[in-house]
């Protein structure tokens, strides 16, 4: 009976930046647990065969988008398109995101900018799209991917830093909001993953090696280990939980 509870039938998932990396690997684990999805990305070429990946990996419907989420219009004809074609939609995952590192007297505004409106102002106004729907229906999960420099700094990300620690507190503001109506708010935050963002990091050996020091579980994690996750907070394995935060860090922020 507890594993009925993370089937996700009937469902229908969207996912943001799911063209790869993290938003790819929960795209594919919401649908292997049953769900229906609608990925979503900016590059057209890129979210096509994401979807065809989730699509031949699980067996079910995955519908490709291209919107950019921090263009109000293009989101609510995002949130049109996916009513249209499944007629409902219970799972929202805010997992697009960009970081533009520079040192802190080096940081142009208008990167600033560019991160808080993807990072933070995306995510709200995926919400503000979904969620009419969502009260309608008095159901709905909503998970948005913050990260572990939500809870601490880190040189050199000051834009990144503020956007996910305002994106942390968006949560569980949003959560009391939407809780008399059936509807969860949740965050996971992330530690260092093997995904195209952090390759930058990645490839520079020094900063890898310094990045491994701060890693109990000594080594990054793999896009596919946060999707049991995701699927846990999706689905009805967690339905009193709402306004938390899930850290995978490989214990980064247990020190």
């Amino acid at each position: 009976m507890v594993l009925e509870r993370f089937k996700l039938e009937g469902r229908v998932a969207m996912v943001t930046g799911a063209s790869r990396g993290l938003g790819l690997a929960m795209a594919k684990a919401l649908a292997e647990a049953g769900a229906e999805t609608v990925v979503v990305s900016r590059h057209e070429e890129e979210i096509r065969a994401a979807a065809q990946q989730v699509q031949e990996a699980s067996g079910r419907r995955s519908l490709a988008v291209v919107a950019d989420v921090t263009d109000q219009a293009q989101v609510e004809n995002l949130v049109q398109q996916t009513l249209a074609e499944f007629g409902h939609l219970d799972i929202l995952i805010n997992n697009a995101g960009i970081n533009l590192r520079h040192p802190f007297t080096e940081l142009p505004t208008e990167d600033w900018e560019a991160v808080l409106a993807t990072n933070l102002t995306g995510p709200m106004l995926c919400c503000r799209a979904v969620v009419p729907h969502m009260l309608s229906r008095r159901y709905g999960r909503i998970i948005n991917v913050a990260s572990i420099l939500a809870h601490v700094g880190l040189a050199e990300r000051t834009p990144y830093c503020a956007s996910k620690g305002g994106l942390l507190l968006f949560t569980k503001a949003l959560a009391l909001e939407l809780a008399p109506y059936g509807i969860t708010v949740n965050a996971l935050c992330p530690g260092p993953f093997m995904t195209e963002i952090n390759r930058v990091i990645l490839n520079d050996p020094e900063k890898y090696q310094a990045f491994i020091a701060k890693i109990p579980l000594g080594r990054w994690g793999e896009p596919e280990e946060l999707g049991g996750a995701a699927v846990f907070l999706a689905s009805d394995a967690a339905p009193f939980m709402t306004g938390a935060v899930l850290v995978i860090d490989g214990g980064w922020t247990a020190q």
